[in-house]
């Protein structure tokens, strides 16, 4: 009887990834225990002890086994170990090449690109008027500044120790703090230089007022002494900071010229700005389903932390509700042109998989990872469905 459920247990624990450390061990194991008449007594004490062939020992500890006349076996310990040895088997199985591009965040530059052409489009909508060479300067100076929130993130959050575990984060990887954060504040430098420079050739200080609050939006976010995002404000933050102040800054840079310095606010572009932030924001949001554990364990009080992942996924599921209920009655209110609503509308099968994912994988840390990149993936949709509807809006009106 012990020699079947040795094979079992034996199968089963190399297969899980408890004996990661003993890799070499024999492909059989038995179980070596004394006890009277072949039948397990009530509770095994101590610990159980598993030989290889190569006389390599590794032991469980507190594991119980109830009677055999009741035929149920429990082993709390032995689960737990092979549920968290298999998380860090499938950690250490990730390659070089993979961490490098989890660090770049490669897909995350959306938050750059979105509200930049969103903010174009609106532009090109009430005037006409679209400067590449004024788009091109806007496009790298907020991917720079993108850079800076990245890698300030993980210098700062490594400070705290919410990123000891996060082996994609920058400063684990090169083992510094100094050089991410002298690098994240010399491409700050270079992208508010940027910024500044086309507000000057648009004629336009506003948009430029708009663009350093988004800044220090992004700062009060992550930075000492603030750090908002302890406290469970980031998201309001991101909000703000890439929606209505974001967007509408690159209204204001896009359509002014030398000739037009005053370009009003619209119901337009305050409406593209709101759907904007709601995309950016279920981008940060969803970005902390997998990492719960260690923002609570540093007492960063993300809306995860305070609510847990299962209502976390019911607010997901209203926030992607909230954002095409918003479309549908600012096109009913034509705040907002009909192709806008019905290229937009197209999304919605996106929307749907963002939602159904978070609902099926919440509880899984390892394939929740990947929500934060379907919300990327809704959020470039998303907007270039508004650009490309308020474009054929300004061209079907010729």
């Amino acid at each position: 009887m012990l020699k079947p459920l040795a094979v079992k247990l034996s199968s089963s624990c190399l297969g899980s990834g408890v004996g990661t450390q003993h890799g070499h061990l024999a492909k059989q194991c038995y179980l070596t225990r004394s006890c009277e008449g072949d039948q397990f007594p009530k509770t095994l004490g101590g610990s159980l002890r598993f030989c290889s062939y190569d006389q390599i020992f590794f032991q469980i500890r507190r594991l119980n086994i109830r009677c055999p006349n009741r035929q149920l076996h429990n082993f709390p310990k032995c689960a737990a170990d092979i549920s968290s040895g298999s998380t860090h088997q499938e950690e250490k199985d990730i390659s070089k090449a993979t961490l490098i591009w989890r660090a770049i965040k490669l897909p995350i530059y959306s938050v750059a690109l979105v509200p930049l052409t969103v903010g174009g489009a609106v532009a090109y909508l009430q005037t006409g008027l679209f400067s590449a060479a004024r788009y091109i300067v806007l496009l790298v100076s907020s991917v720079l500044i993108i850079t800076w929130i990245n890698l300030s993130n993980d210098v700062y959050d490594f400070d705290t120790g919410a990123d000891k575990n996060k082996k994609e984060s920058v400063v684990n990887m090169v083992g510094s703090r100094s050089g991410p954060l002298i690098a994240a504040y010399l491409l700050l430098a270079l992208g508010f230089m940027g910024l500044t420079w086309a507000s000057v050739d648009a004629g336009n200080m506003r948009s430029l007022l708009l663009l350093a609050s988004a800044i220090i939006c992004g700062y009060v976010y992550q930075c000492p002494p603030f750090r908002l995002s302890y406290q469970g404000l980031g998201e309001p933050l991101c909000f703000a900071a890439f929606g209505p102040l974001a967007t509408t800054a690159f209204y204001l840079l896009l359509g002014s010229t030398r000739e037009i310095i005053f370009l009003p606010f619209t119901h337009i572009v305050l409406s593209a700005s709101l759907l904007v932030g709601l995309t950016t924001t279920l981008i940060l949001f969803c970005s902390h389903f997998h990492q719960v554990e260690e923002d609570f364990a540093v007492g960063k009080m993300s809306p995860l932390v305070k609510m847990g992942t299962e209502r976390g996924a019911v607010v997901v599921k209203g926030g992607v509700l909230t954002l095409y209920s918003l479309l549908f009655a600012l096109g009913l209110c034509r705040a907002l042109p009909l192709t806008c609503i019905i290229l937009c509308a197209l999304t919605l099968p996106v929307g749907k998989l963002v939602v159904s994912f978070v609902e099926e994988n919440h509880k899984d840390k390892g394939k929740i990872f990947m929500a934060k990149y379907y919300c990327v993936r809704l959020h470039a949709l998303f907007g270039a469905a508004m650009t490309a509807g308020l474009v054929s809006a300004r061209m079907l009106a010729k």
